[in-house]
């Protein structure tokens, strides 16, 4: 990437299809974990016209009604009309019961080191956790800025601010960097769905999002829109009715949206559907954690993890590290310092981070579907353990201050 660029980010709605399903295969995992923390599963799940299709495999003590589960997401996000909603929406499953894993359950808070290094991962994982400091959050403004108009679009159709909004809609803002750094705001495009063709006009539903979305989402934003920022509102005209009833959705399919926006890399595997067992989600979390604290400490302005799992085996094989030439000292030793702090084996992520447990009633028992819309990095409406810079003063020695 030059150091000179525009950069595009998406984010959509709870209501999009995608991340509806995301939102019913994560809402799935929360209620697993929630009454059996040993849960194994996955679930995925795919939208259309009236048509909601389950599939999972899991090893579980939990009472699971995988229809109720769905209805009780989609009837959340607002899918109340006769096109799609919770009640008349036929579901479908396949679901499969997993063999006993011959290892058993363990409990990771009562592991020796040498036990952790007896838990081998399941699956191979190429997996990445970036940072930078455009950002409160350490996240790209990119990202940041998209998840935060969806955000209030989303509200403003649930909120009922704008009552003729349906739960769809897109977002995608692009940035201009010079040197590596916003510069300024070079577009914003808002997709916004509405629940019949006659109500509003084009006029005022482009007039109340630019009010009540765009220019709110930015009154206390650093970077401002400008006179030459291209805006464009439903730029094709009216989207009505939106969601399922006119599109497809599927678990998984939104990854840069759930990642870091397409400024850095994002595994080819999905986030949402996975229980915490699964280390290409799980190692994700802790690829970030590790990416947030270098640069909280000030070891550099942008910085990526690469880490590599392998079948069979305990640790990772490989740890790797850019900086994209802003880091004080060599990416190697970057890399060495994450892998002398941080531990990336599977026991010792769930113990640092607790993520059998957190679907529990403190948080409602919606923990991960909370995660799968507006990003699983760099939030700031949630309680993530893996965004805490609690590693930042121990990193701070090798910093020069």
């Amino acid at each position: 990437m030059n150091n000179d660029f525009m950069l595009s980010s998406e984010s959509v709605t709870a209501g999009h299809p995608d991340k509806l399903c995301d939102q019913i295969s994560d809402a799935i995992v929360d209620h697993a974990l929630l009454q059996d923390p040993n849960t194994r599963i996955v679930a995925e799940c795919a939208v259309s016209t009236s048509i909601v299709f389950i599939a999972s495999m899991f090893e579980s003590k939990a009472v699971m009604d995988f229809a109720n589960i769905a209805r009780k997401v989609i009837r959340r996000i607002g899918y109340t009309k006769k096109a799609f909603n919770d009640k008349t929406c036929s579901i479908i499953t396949s679901l499969k019961e997993l063999s006993p894993d011959k290892n058993g359950p363990y409990n990771e808070h009562q592991m020796s080191d040498s036990e952790m290094d007896e838990v081998v991962v399941k699956n191979n994982a190429t997996i990445f956790g970036f940072a930078c400091n455009q950002t409160p959050a350490f996240i790209p403004l990119t990202i940041w800025l998209a998840h935060k108009i969806a955000i209030r679009l989303d509200r403003a159709h649930l909120d009922n601010e704008l009552p003729y909004l349906a739960p769809d809609g897109k977002v995608q803002v692009g940035v201009e960097y010079k040197n590596r750094h916003p510069y300024r705001i070079h577009s914003i495009i808002v997709q916004a769905c509405q629940e019949s063709a006659d109500v509003p006009t084009i006029e005022k539903l482009r007039d109340d999002v630019r009010a009540r979305v765009i220019d709110a989402a930015f009154a206390d934003e650093k970077i401002g829109l400008d006179d030459k920022t291209r805006i464009f509102i439903n730029p094709d005209g009216a989207f009505v009715t939106g969601g399922p009833a006119s599109h497809s959705g599927l678990t998984g399919r939104k990854k840069a949206m759930d990642t870091y926006g397409g400024y850095a890399r994002n595994s080819d595997a999905a986030l949402s559907g996975k229980g915490p067992l699964r280390i290409d989600r799980v190692g994700a979390y802790m690829a970030r954690y590790a990416a947030k604290n270098v640069v909280a400490a000030e070891l550099a302005h942008e910085c990526e993890v690469q880490v590599s799992y392998s079948i069979g085996l305990a640790r990772p094989v490989s740890i790797q590290v850019d900086t994209y030439g802003t880091g004080k000292i060599k990416d190697q030793e970057i890399e060495d310092i994450i892998g002398s702090l941080f531990d990336f084996r599977l026991p010792a992520i769930l113990k640092k981070f607790n993520l059998r447990y957190l679907p529990n009633k403190a948080n409602g028992g919606m923990f991960y579907q909370k995660l799968a819309v507006y990003g699983h990095f760099g939030r700031t409406d949630m309680e993530l353990p893996w965004e805490v810079t609690d590693m930042r003063d121990k990193i701070l020695p090798f910093s020069g201050r």
